[in-house]
């Protein structure tokens, strides 16, 4: 599985999302390498497709696009929560089933590894 993580350095809550999305990974089981993308400049956003930090990818799809509605901006983003409130942070929850949905557990791909 391909897992992205893009973010936007001026955005405060990145760092913690990623250390979420690490541990959903690890509570999963996912053996995965984490591909951390900053996203400087707004060539790079539209190149990206870039809907706002943070953005996670897993294998090339958003884990919420529903929330991932603008493209090709410098901006924070936010979730909708597990509760249905908006968030400038996924939940680990939300994560963990976004995971989940992406990988049957038939495919046998889970195991330990790096995030």
């Amino acid at each position: 599985m391909k897992v992205q993580f893009l973010y936007w350095e001026e955005c405060p809550s990145h760092e913690e999302a990623l250390a979420r999305l690490r541990q959903a990974l690890r509570e999963e089981g996912v053996a995965a390498t984490v591909e951390v993308v900053r996203v400087e400049t707004p060539e790079d956003a539209v190149r990206l497709e870039f809907p706002g930090s943070p953005t996670i990818r897993l294998d090339g799809e958003d884990v919420q696009p529903e929330t991932a509605q603008a493209r090709g901006v410098l901006t924070c983003r936010t979730y909708r929560t597990d509760t249905g409130r908006l968030s400038p942070l996924p939940t680990v929850t939300m994560l963990r089933a976004a995971l989940r949905r992406r990988l049957p557990a038939q495919e046998g791909v889970h195991g330990t590894g790096t995030a």
